[in-house]
């Protein structure tokens, strides 16, 4: 467990870690060795000169105020190392996933990051603030009480002893019998989570279509189907829990049984046997203590191990010393990507002369958007070569590689904060009249001036408090901003009015001008400006040229050119 919990939050948290657990093994120890002068004491008080036993009060005394001492730093070094810890692993866990290449968000694993990330984080740094102690305690009192018994009366120290292997015996088996009930428990959890995100995003979808008092259907059966598997762990518990407690009571009814034998056979005196029976009891609390502990631990385990999955995912390597390229041309080399299963890219070969502009086009399915995911690396070809300046995005760190680089997606997300705020994540540095230029370019200034809030104006998680339109326009300003050599724009106009599409087009312009583009797009009037045009089908280029070179051709540009051209029927 603390093996794990220690890779979880990395090495730079090994050192405190080991001083709080040792330091709650130490108070441990100083409990178990407080309780052996009750043996002094309780002889004593039950011989024939009683006054013998002040001077062990008092040692007892100054025993448990040393323990006190300890218990309270031990509670507050757990305290403070719990904080601290749930802090560097919220940072650990972000930065990480930050570097996972985007095909490992599946969509499956939407509810899993969530669980994670928010009662997971929580779950697993309480091992250290409120788990710990307590379990250290258990385990390690009563070992020292053991100890103890055994230097007073070897008998009965040893008959302690057999009871030692058969405790652990149960706690494994109980944590064997479990650990099956506990992993689908988890993941049913898991399940839930990611079904009660999606019933709460497909509630536009539900209620055009009526069903707005129906129950969802898939969030009732992972709802039932968690009360069961949550059912079955509690089942699978119970004979753990009655088996340590059965077996913790049968030890001290056999040390009762072999201290009345002792005491009788005239062996050793009735005030040892009395003193021992009072540190056996001693022991049995937090031996059955040790159910409800082990659960919870077995429980943070259990996210402790899917934190450690997460984080043992290899993200895109990076190389040890990034090259940083001179100039600003693009080129695919006989690259080819599989995702899913499936070829989306089929050694495709093209390349894009700095300052010029590329347009793709081509169906739904046909691998454009993953054209532009692969030259900002957020996956890796697995076969062929592309570059930036000559240089191999493989060969160039991800920040170097992201400031040579401004994207302009389809679905803007905007953070829940001001529209000034979302502008500057292009470049936080930026003064003033360089946000205010890049806000008129984008043509955002008229968004703005109609705003009561103006540049203050909150714009929702996610942007929900602006139009698809009024996000498109803070994005390419966020673009312009940042200033970078590289545009990739991916159907940025596919889903906007007439008048916001014109409005983000001379948007648009500005960022392209000087620059190398790059840009996916259905509406074919966007693109026939590009200096060069490749149409995409199935992962391959099949045709490439100018707009006017296609058209002649009468291939499938021109077919498609054509079909955008015949007016929809009424």
């Amino acid at each position: 467990m603390i093996r794990m919990l220690l890779r979880v939050l990395g090495p730079q948290y090994a050192r405190p870690v080991r001083r709080t657990v040792a330091l709650m093994t130490t108070t441990a120890v100083a409990e178990g060795l407080s309780y052996a002068l009750l043996v002094p004491v309780l002889r004593a008080l039950f011989g024939s000169t009683p006054a013998e036993a002040r001077p062990w009060l008092i040692a007892f005394g100054v025993a448990v105020a040393v323990f006190a001492v300890l218990r309270y730093l031990s509670d507050l070094s757990g305290f403070r190392a719990g904080t601290t810890l749930l802090r560097g692993m919220y940072h650990r866990l972000g930065d990480h996933l930050a570097r996972l290449p985007l095909g490992w968000y599946s969509a499956s694993r939407t509810g899993e990051v969530s669980v994670l990330a928010s009662r997971g984080v929580l779950e697993a740094m309480s091992v250290i603030a409120h788990l710990l102690a307590p379990f250290i305690a258990a385990a390690v009192t009563p070992l020292t009480i053991v100890v103890v018994m055994l230097a007073f009366n070897w008998q009965m120290g040893l008959a302690a002893v057999l009871a030692v292997p058969l405790v652990a015996a149960v706690q494994v088996r109980t944590r064997r019998s479990t650990a099956a009930s506990d992993a689908e428990s988890a993941e049913r959890a898991q399940e839930a989570t990611g079904r009660v995100i999606e019933y709460l995003q497909a509630q536009p979808v539900l209620r055009a279509g009526g069903r707005t008092t129906e129950r969802f259907r898939l969030l009732d059966d992972s709802l039932r189907e968690l009360e069961r598997a949550s059912r079955r762990s509690t089942v699978s518990a119970l004979p753990g829990v009655v088996g340590l407690t059965l077996t913790v009571q049968a030890m001290f009814s056999a040390l009762l049984a072999l201290g009345a034998y002792l005491t009788l056979g005239g062996n050793t005196g009735a005030a040892e046997v009395l003193a021992i029976l009072v540190l056996a009891a001693r022991c049995a609390d937090p031996l059955l203590s040790l159910a409800d502990i082990g659960g919870k631990l077995r429980g943070a385990r259990s996210v402790l191990a899917r934190l450690d999955a997460v984080l043992r995912t290899e993200p895109l390597p990076e190389p040890r010393e990034s090259i940083r390229p001179e100039r600003h041309d693009l080129e695919f080399d006989c690259v080819t990507f599989r995702h899913g299963g499936r070829v989306v890219i089929d050694d495709v070969s093209l390349s894009v002369p700095q300052g010029q502009r590329l347009a793709i086009v081509g169906p739904s399915g046909a691998g454009k958007s993953t054209v532009l995911q692969l030259l900002a690396r957020f996956y890796d070809a697995d076969a062929g070569a592309v570059r930036i300046g000559g240089v191999d995005v493989r060969g160039i760190s991800d920040e170097e590689l992201m400031a040579q680089i401004a994207i302009v997606f389809q679905d803007v997300y905007l953070f829940d904060g001001t529209i000034e705020e979302n502008v500057r994540l292009g470049r936080p540095d930026a003064g003033d009249a360089e946000v205010r230029a890049a806000a008129t370019a984008a043509r955002l200034d008229e968004v703005i001036e109609r705003l009561p809030d103006g540049w203050a104006t909150k714009v929702g998680e996610g942007g929900a408090l602006l139009s698809g339109g009024e996000r498109q326009r803070v994005s390419i300003a966020r673009a312009l901003l940042k200033d970078a050599p590289i545009v990739l724009l991916d159907e940025i106009t596919s889903a906007l009015d007439p008048v916001n599409e014109a409005a983000v087009h001379q948007g648009v312009e500005h960022l392209m001008a000087g620059r190398t583009v790059v840009m996916v797009a259905h509406r074919l009037r966007t693109v026939r400006r590009a200096d060069r045009i490749v149409f995409v089908d199935r992962g391959r280029v099949v045709e490439a040229g100018s707009h006017d070179e296609l058209l002649r051709r009468g291939g499938r540009y021109a077919d498609m050119w054509n079909l955008s051209l015949t007016p929809t029927a009424s």
